[in-house]
């Protein structure tokens, strides 16, 4: 049994009291999170800081990627991309004696997986789309045997951090976040739930999942200090 946790986007304070409330019902669970844990709201610098001591499990998310490629590729479209996309209050996050901690932010960032392939279910960003149904066929389905296919497409809009297309049924319960709804949503036939409940305008939501179940979900309002 897991916890995984929507897209953040810098709203430290509500995913403070969500992770305590998973902890206060679940205090031995491991704690996953989709990614996009910077821009919109106030506090992506110490949202960065809060999971990297918790050691939540976090997959990198398109957000998180903007703000990486910005800093250390910012000629690549990617980084571009980041001036378009709510980076203002990530700035403005590391002033007041946080820049020091850039550096490590982006290296934790560098450093996380594009997905998680678990016993309980499939977690990443924006999932596998339909896109990849022929390549998947053609290696048994088996997801381990297409991670060099899906790290190539790493850039593209059908790939596993940017898709927005219907998702694929890869034969386990899939997690993502990146399209948001106004609350977790369940797609029986392609067995896929959408956990990205805009944080920073509306709540953070988790769910709680065993053998590719939901056992529970558990969402959080947002919290006015987030985004005022």
């Amino acid at each position: 049994m897991i916890a995984v946790i929507g897209d953040v986007h810098g709203c430290y304070y509500t995913l403070l009291e969500l992770y305590n409330k998973i902890k206060d019902k679940y205090p031995e669970l491991e704690i996953y999170c989709v990614g996009d844990l910077v821009d919109r709201g106030n506090y992506s610098c110490q949202v960065i800081n809060f999971v990297m001591e918790k050691k939540v499990k976090v997959t990198t998310g398109n957000h998180d990627q903007m703000f990486y490629y910005f800093f250390k590729h910012p000629f690549n479209e990617i980084g571009k991309a980041w001036l378009y996309n709510g980076y203002e209050q990530t700035l403005i996050s590391y002033s007041n004696n946080n820049y020091h901690k850039l550096e490590e932010h982006l290296n934790f960032i560098k450093s996380a997986p594009l997905y998680y392939n678990l016993d309980d279910c499939f977690i990443s960003h924006a999932g596998i789309s339909k896109y990849y149904k022929k390549v998947l066929q053609e290696n048994n389905n088996d997801l381990n045997a297409i991670d060099s296919v899906l790290k190539s497409d790493f850039e593209a809009d059908h790939g596993i951090l940017w898709t927005r297309n219907e998702l694929l049924d890869i034969g386990k319960l899939q997690i993502v976040g990146h399209t948001r709804k106004k609350e977790i949503l369940s797609i029986k036939n392609t067995n896929v739930v959408y956990i990205d409940t805009s944080a920073y305008t509306n709540k953070l939501s988790a769910v709680i999942v065993e053998d590719n179940k939901i056992i529970e979900t558990i969402s959080i309002q947002t919290l006015y200090e987030d985004i005022n």
